[in-house]
C-alpha cells in the first residue's frame, strides 16, 4: 500500500484517515534472562535492591557491561547503607545459570570490576526534599505509557507473546525438562491482524543456546512441543513459519559471543515497539529517576484510562524538567478510540492522579527492593501484586467522572 501526501498515519500503524487497516503485520521481540545485556539489567537492578533494603532514600544510577570472562559495574550510588557488591552480582549470575566454567562465563570465576562515585551535588539539589525544595525529578526527558485490549494484561500480543516464550525456554532449561538447554536465548513472534484485531501468530521465531550433543531433530522438536506450543497453540495455525535456531546453532553465547550493556534492550522492556518510547532505560535507576518513575506511572495512567472504558488504545505521554516536579507536558493520544475527547481524558488525569516524582513515588510505593524481577520478561503486562502500576485501581472513578456509560 503506497502512502501518499494525503494521507494520515497514526502512530499506532492501525488507523488510516478513520478507517481501520484491513490487514498487517506486527512482530515484536523478547530476550530471555541469560541474555547478556539482560545480565546486565538483573545485576544493576540487584544492587539497587540491595541497596533499597538498607536504606529506602538511596540514590543510584547503575550500568553494567560484560564480555568474556568479566563484569564491569559504572555509575554512582549515595547511601547509608553498604552491600556487598561482589556477592549481589556473583548470586545474581548463579541464579541465572552460568555456573559452568564452559560457557565461557561463570558465577565463581568471572572478574568483577567497580567504578561508583556519589550523586553530583549539582543534580542532589534540585531532586532533594527541603522546606524550601518541593522534590524535582531527576533529569528531563519524556516518558510514555501504552495500553490496549489486545490482551487481558491490556497490552499488544505480540511483546506478550514473545515474553512468554522466552520466560517458558528459561523455565525448561532450569526444570532439566530440556537439560542440553543453556542460558541464553531469543524469541519473537509475528503477529496477523484484521481489521484491528489479532487474528493469529504468523511466525515465530525462537533462538535457544544449547549444549553441543544435542541433535538438530531433538532440538526442533523439544523447542515446538515443550516451549512453543503451550504458548502459542490456540493462535497457530498450519500456515504459521517457524525459525528455530535459523543459523543452524547456538552453542556458543552469553558474554562469551556477545557483549552486554544495561539498558540495552528498551523496547523489550516496555512494549515491543507498538506505541512510542522515550529514550531512557530503567534497570539500575532508583525511582527518583523519572525514567523510571515516570514511564511507570505513563503506564497506570494508560491502563485505567483503558480498563475504564474511555478508548480501546491509549498512549501517554509525559514530560518533566531536571529538578522540578510538576510536569512540563502531560499527553494522552487515543488513536481515534476516545469515548470522550482526550483533552477531557488529560484534565481527569491531572485532577485524579499524580504526576509529581515525590507522589508518584507514594502512590506507587516504589521505594521497596522490587526492581531485580522486573528486570527481565518486561516490565509491564505482569500479574504481580509488587507491580503497583499495574492496577486499574482507578479506572471506576475515571469512568464516573467522565460521564461514559
Amino acid at each position: 500500500m503506497c502512502v501518499g501526501a494525503g494521507d494520515v498515519w497514526l502512530p499506532s500503524m492501525r488507523i488510516k484517515e478513520g478507517i481501520i487497516l484491513k490487514k498487517h503485520f506486527f512482530t515484536s521481540e523478547s530476550v530471555t534472562e541469560g541474555h547478556p545485556d539482560k545480565i546486565c539489567d538483573q545485576v544493576s537492578d540487584a544492587i539497587l535492591d540491595a541497596l533499597l533494603m538498607q536504606d529506602a532514600e538511596a540514590r543510584a544510577a547503575v550500568e553494567c557491561l560484560t564480555k568474556t570472562g568479566y563484569l564491569m559495574i559504572a555509575g554512582e550510588v549515595t547511601t547509608k547503607g553498604y552491600i556487598d557488591i561482589q556477592k549481589v552480582v556473583r548470586q545474581t549470575i548463579k541464579e541465572i545459570g552460568y555456573d559452568n566454567p564452559h560457557y565461557g562465563f561463570d558465577w565463581e570465576t568471572c572478574g568483577v570490576l567497580t567504578s561508583i562515585s556519589e550523586q553530583s551535588p549539582d543534580i542532589a539539589q534540585g531532586v532533594d526534599y527541603s522546606r524550601k525544595h518541593e522534590q524535582g525529578a531527576g533529569d528531563q526527558g519524556m516518558m510514555f505509557g501504552y495500553a490496549c485490549r489486545e490482551t487481558p494484561e491490556l497490552m499488544p500480543l505480540p511483546i506478550m507473546l514473545a515474553h512468554k516464550l522466552a520466560k517458558k525456554l528459561a523455565d525448561v532449561r532450569k526444570s532439566k525438562e530440556l537439560k542440553w538447554l543453556r542460558p541464553d536465548g531469543k524469541s519473537q513472534v509475528t503477529v496477523e491482524y484484521q481489521d484491528g484485531k489479532p487474528v493469529r501468530v504468523d511466525a515465530v521465531v525462537l533462538s535457544a543456546q544449547h549444549d553441543p550433543s544435542v541433535s538438530d531433530v531433538e532440538l526442533r522438536k523439544g523447542l515446538l512441543e515443550k516451549v512453543i506450543m503451550p504458548v502459542c497453540d490456540k493462535l497457530v495455525d498450519e500456515k504459521t513459519k517457524y525459525f528455530l535456531n535459523p543459523t543452524g546453532k547456538f552453542v556458543i553465547g552469553g558474554p562469551l559471543a556477545d557483549t552486554g550493556l544495561t539498558g540495552r534492550k528498551i523496547i523489550v522492556d516496555t512494549y515491543g515497539g507498538a506505541g512510542s518510547h522515550g529514550g531512557g532505560c530503567f534497570s539500575g535507576k532508583d525511582p527518583s529517576k523519572v525514567d523510571r518513575s515516570g514511564a511507570y506511572m505513563a503506564r497506570y495512567v494508560a491502563k485505567n484510562i483503558v480498563a475504564a472504558g474511555l478508548a480501546d488504545e491509549c498512549e501517554v505521554q509525559i514530560s518533566y524538567a531536571i529538578g522540578v516536579a510538576e510536569p512540563v507536558s502531560l499527553y494522552v493520544n487515543t488513536f481515534g478510540t476516545g469515548k470522550i475527547d482526550e483533552e477531557k481524558i488529560a484534565e481527569l488525569v491531572r485532577k485524579y492522579i499524580p504526576l509529581k516524582p515525590a507522589d508518584i513515588i507514594k502512590y506507587l510505593k516504589l521505594k521497596r527492593p522490587i526492581y531485580k524481577k522486573t528486570a527481565v520478561y518486561g516490565h509491564f503486562g505482569r500479574d504481580d501484586p509488587d507491580f503497583t502500576w499495574e492496577k486499574t485501581d482507578m479506572a471506576g472513578k475515571l469512568k464516573r467522572k467522565s460521564g461514559v456509560k
